[in-house]
């Protein structure tokens, strides 16, 4: 059902010395924007109740070239290159030529998510500037939705302004109260970092200590932080800063002035130090700032979708969910390897690796995957991943090589046709794996090869990697040469049919509901860490408030061995319970969900895999309950398919006890069968005790649930008949 108002209110007027004010409220009234023109400076604000959410910021940008375009001198054809490279403001000066304003309430329907479908209801100023004396026009757009405000600067084709190149965005954020903050450094390269709680004011005071591994010359090295931020005000209420669909432009990061608790926007640089190359016409992508009334709330917007385009496909039916496993987390904990040519001894500790690779520790060998392939077809898998198939493993990651992996030639003991035709047999579809080791242009020459050559043997989806430094040299992981290739890989994906998981890209920002097939993303500290020194209790607590606030996150759940030093040498520990690990397949969602440990892990908990077995991951609807970020997180889904409700929750380093309102269940009688943390389950000395019950309940019950130390529990709900 889609239904469109619209009321256009063209408000022509002559330039003026006069300030402008123009105002806009959500739909049910309680958020209120304001746009302001005073002495030719734009500016907005928000409010929530009437109270000051975001006070007077700045809008605009520091350009390059010459302030006027009549002072420009040209040498021959070209402009002088001092003022080439010369910066003029384009946030002042400006004059008003009018407004417009419309409504827009629809209803959409996702090719996979959280619910099957989406209300998107917003009012909207488009406000039309002029820069008095460089005759260059410039369009800022304010959609207001009842969860947050979206804005974009959009660029008309103009006389004065057709190619040009963006110093910095001048866009503010400053909140009207020195607000709670979870946040992470603003690194151009990687989000995989734990997140920092503290006050707007502290955030430099805290800083060194969090900020690894940047040695850029920014302003980062004292205060940038990266989106999605979250936010809470003194009084309890929520705040998210965010972008939304970034595309052809540098992705924004934000740089602190603790002092006033304010942000501004801070682009990601090329290899040049400027941050964007447009022509007009064109647009930003959108700047957002949530707001809601609860944690649950917040969780529960789609504001970031709805400020998206609609799928650009006409034909989604080939994209689909994927719940797989992997020839993964035996490497990433040490017990084998990528590489074809290490011929180390395999750690095997305790177990019966019988079918484990004949040369050295390769994983990805015939023997191994056919086990793999058996297991996952015996407990209703729909998909393998395979990482280490291919050459180029044994000098791959920063060593700055151009040409490392071609993704279309095996090793000798990986044989392509006959492991895809066995698993095909077992109505298994494997999984390609494309670790570029960012030499992107190295990944371009091969796509079409790559694509081709999946499409051939039939497979439908593939995991990329982005490890290292980006070549051509100098860029970063977030620049705009680099936000550009990532959507260049999922289109050309598409049209080989092709769904694709993009480890070490750019952080989502809600792309997924134009490019369905861009099924999932890493972009954030997921389970790998847990083998590289482990990640502390809260982390998945944070992450559905931030990373995931942009779309899905491939983030590997479902460890049950958490000692790997006896399993595999390997000095880490999985910082949770088994119960936390069911937890993450309703708390961290995703259409793309992998049951990340070994055949003989869970061969040693079936029971408990059960869960796994069961979860769906498509859904009609999405229910969080209770919610604190990083603290815990409980929500119910019901799937798309089956009607079937499910519920689960993690918690951080503290026990916590709930008692569950199931109002969401339909009539009737129902058995919910509870996984839950033992009463001494706890995750450093206990984490495998866990006990699974089946109780009858109603829609009427309150379920009372524990959570260890670092726990969870998963609860799965059956109609009785």
């Amino acid at each position: 059902m889609k239904i469109l108002f619209l009321t256009l209110a063209l408000l022509a007027t002559t330039a003026q010395a006069a300030d402008i004010k123009e105002s806009l409220s959500s739909p049910d009234g309680k958020l209120e924007a304001s746009f302001t023109l005073t002495e030719g400076v734009p500016q907005y604000s928000l409010k929530h109740c009437s109270k000051d959410v975001i006070l007077p910021s700045l809008l605009g940008f520091e350009l390059r070239g010459n302030l006027k375009a009549e002072n420009l001198i040209y040498e021959g054809d070209k402009v002088r290159k001092e003022d080439w490279n010369s910066c003029y403001s384009f946030a002042e000066n400006f004059e008003f030529l009018g407004c417009e304003r419309s409504s827009f309430d629809e209803t959409w329907e996702p090719v996979w998510g959280e619910e099957d479908h989406i209300r998107n209801n917003y009012n909207e100023l488009l406000v039309h500037l002029k820069q008095k004396d460089t005759y260059r026009l410039l369009d800022i757009r304010f959609r207001l939705f009842d969860d947050g405000l979206g804005f974009r600067y959009e660029f008309p084709a103009n006389q004065w302004l057709g190619y040009f190149v963006i110093k910095e965005e001048l866009s503010e954020f400053a909140l009207a109260q020195d607000c709670t903050a979870w946040w992470i450094p603003g690194d151009y390269d990687t989000q995989e970092y734990e997140f920092t709680c503290c006050k707007v004011s502290e955030i430099k005071e805290h800083f060194r200590d969090n900020m690894r591994g940047n040695s850029s010359q920014t302003p980062f090295s004292t205060s940038g932080v990266q989106t999605a931020l979250q936010l809470k005000t003194p009084d309890g209420l929520y705040i998210n800063i965010h972008e939304a669909a970034l595309v052809n432009y540098p992705c924004m990061h934000l740089l602190a002035d603790c002092e006033k608790h304010s942000f501004r926007a801070w682009l990601t640089p090329d290899a040049q130090g400027w941050k964007g190359y447009m022509q007009t016409p064109c647009n930003t992508p959108w700047r957002t700032v949530q707001v809601a009334e609860s944690a649950e709330k917040q969780l529960a917007s789609r504001m970031i979708l709805n400020l998206n385009e609609p799928c650009a496909y006409e034909d989604v039916s080939w994209i689909h969910p994927v719940k797989y496993m992997g020839v993964w987390w035996e490497m990433i904990a040490g017990a084998g390897s990528w590489n074809y040519t290490d011929a180390a001894p395999i750690r095997l500790g305790e177990f019966d690796y019988s079918k484990a690779t004949p040369n050295g520790r390769h994983s990805a060998n015939n023997e191994r995957v056919r086990y793999y392939i058996d297991f996952a077809a015996e407990h209703g898998f729909d998909a393998l991943l395979i990482e280490g198939w291919n050459e180029g493993w044994e000098d791959w990651a920063n060593c700055n090589k151009d040409y490392v992996f071609d993704f279309v030639t095996p090793y000798p003991d990986f044989d392509i046709k006959a492991l895809n035709d066995y698993a095909h047999s077992k109505g298994i579809k494997l999984m390609m794996h494309h670790e570029t080791s960012s030499s992107v242009r190295n990944y371009e020459r091969h796509m079409q090869a790559a694509y081709q050559l999946m499409s051939d043997y039939g497979y439908d989806s593939v995991k990329s990697g982005y490890v290292g430094d980006i070549l051509p040299h100098g860029e970063y992981h977030y620049s705009q040469w680099l936000v550009n290739h990532y959507l260049y890989a999922v289109t050309e994906a598409a049209k080989y049919h092709i769904m694709v998981n993009a480890h070490e890209a750019v952080r989502p920002t809600g792309l997924c509901r134009t490019y369905p097939n861009l099924i999932g993303n890493e972009s954030a500290m997921g389970t790998e860490y847990q083998a590289f020194g482990g990640i502390k209790p809260g982390h998945t607590a944070i992450l559905p408030f931030t990373r995931l606030n942009g779309g899905p996150m491939d983030y590997t759940p479902g460890i049950f061995e958490n000692n790997l030093k006896d399993w595999c040498g390997n000095n880490s520990w999985v910082n949770t319970t088994l119960c936390n690990q069911l937890g993450l397949y309703l708390v961290m969602y995703s259409p793309l969900q992998m049951a990340a440990d070994t055949p003989e892990h869970y061969l040693e908990h079936m029971d408990a895999f059960q869960f796994i077995k069961d979860v769906a991951i498509d859904w009609s609807e999405s229910r969080y309950l209770f919610a604190e970020p990083q603290d815990y997180v409980i929500v119910a889904r019901k799937a798309k398919e089956s009607g079937q409700w499910f519920l689960g929750g993690v918690t951080d380093e503290k026990a916590r006890e709930f008692k569950i309102p199931l109002d969401f269940l339909g009539k009737g009688k129902y058995i919910a069968t509870v996984y839950a943390d033992a009463p001494d389950a706890h995750y450093k000395n206990n984490p495998k005790a866990y006990t699974i019950k089946k109780v009858k309940v109603t829609a009427k019950s309150k379920l009372p649930i524990r959570m260890a130390e670092g726990g969870g529990f998963a609860v799965s709900f059956e109609l009785c008949k």
